[in-house]
């Protein structure tokens, strides 16, 4: 069963329910309010799917991902109580228990994707002030980014996606794990070491190798 955010609805209505607060949209979708569902699913998936996506370097296990934590919200709405976190708090909460379960249950592999961290497909845009050959040096240094925090441990690499990449603060980051601010900084801290020693490795690596020789290395 997969969940569907509807489509064909009025920008007059939808316009509406954006100035709605999460807990009020998600009582509605408990009853069966369509419209509340897309709205809540249309704020919360791109950074749900982000995260995952960077966790797992996997758009498919992504994709799936985000599915779940969304069908779990609404198998059991109540669960959640607006008094103790905001929903997206509490969303991340599954989403992170569902990429551990995942990166525990299956080999890691790295998957260069053509989707976007928004979770749609498309092409790269238009590029006015580089040379094709600037753009391909660049894609190529971000892939090897990608690859190299996938490489990370799980603790190390989380800290990496929060404070990094999803440049959330160490007060926020340690309220989305659950652990104190300290251990942010720590983990981060070490993850950085090991992603530059892992980025420092790769830096005279072509791209097509990279693949064999963080397997080799395992």
């Amino acid at each position: 069963m997969r969940l569907q955010a509807k489509q064909n609805v009025g920008p007059g209505e939808l316009g509406i329910l954006e100035e709605t607060r999460d807990d009020v949209l998600l009582r509605r979708a408990g009853k069966g309010d369509q419209d509340a569902f897309t709205v809540l699913y249309r704020r919360h998936q791109a950074a749900l799917y982000r995260f995952a996506l960077r966790m797992t370097g996997n758009a498919w296990a992504s994709e799936e991902i985000v599915q779940d934590v969304f069908m779990t919200l609404m198998r059991e709405p109540k669960k959640y109580d607006a008094t103790r976190a905001a929903l997206g708090a509490y969303l991340y909460g599954i989403a992170r228990n569902r990429v551990m379960k995942h990166l525990e249950r299956l080999p890691r592999e790295i998957a260069l994707d053509e989707q976007n961290e928004e979770g749609s497909r498309g092409g790269a845009g238009v590029i006015n002030t580089v040379t094709p050959m600037h753009w391909a040096v660049h894609q190529e240094r971000m892939e090897q980014v990608r690859a190299a925090v996938l490489e990370l441990p799980a603790e190390f690499r989380e800290a990496v996606v929060l404070c990094e990449l999803e440049e959330l603060s160490y007060e926020e980051a340690s309220q989305r794990i659950g652990c104190p601010i300290g251990t942010i900084r720590s983990r981060l801290h070490r993850g950085r070491a090991l992603l530059l020693a892992k980025l420092e490795m790769l830096r005279d690596v072509p791209l097509r190798e990279i693949p064999r020789r963080f397997s080799a290395a395992r």
